[in-house]
């Protein structure tokens, strides 16, 4: 199955796996699933490091390398998915999880989260 995460669970998967359920550590581990990670969370990381925050030890480009490595599939933000933002509920003022949950419906692909706030949009929201 395909699974597109959000960028808590990306940053969780490479330095903080601790964090991660067993539901979805079993879901990340399992060889049949392709994950699949957004440029939107690239550029939600990089804006973050940028402000230099002492607590915000995140490299977007380690991260994005590693991802890659590690055979994650990355789905660039297109104008399909910022036009299906357009359709959500303002139910979520953060910019880079409208465009998670619209990617994940324009795509078809469910949203792996430990975000509840997003669970409302849509049926492909899974909170984990």
């Amino acid at each position: 199955m395909n699974f597109l995460l959000d960028t808590h669970i990306l940053i969780w998967a490479a330095i903080s796996p601790h964090k991660i359920s067993s539901e979805l550590a079993s879901l990340l581990s399992d060889p049949s699933n392709h994950l699949y990670f957004s440029s939107a969370s690239i550029w939600e990381i990089s804006i973050k490091e940028s402000l230099g925050k002492r607590d915000f030890k995140v490299s977007s480009k380690k991260l994005h390398d590693g991802l890659i490595e590690n055979g994650y599939k990355e789905i660039k933000v297109s104008a399909l998915h910022a036009m299906e933002v357009i359709k959500l509920p303002f139910i979520h003022r953060d910019p880079f999880d409208r465009i998670l949950v619209a990617t994940a419906i324009w795509e078809n692909m469910p949203l792996l989260t430990n975000d509840s706030t997003l669970s409302p949009y849509h049926s492909l929201v899974r909170v984990l």
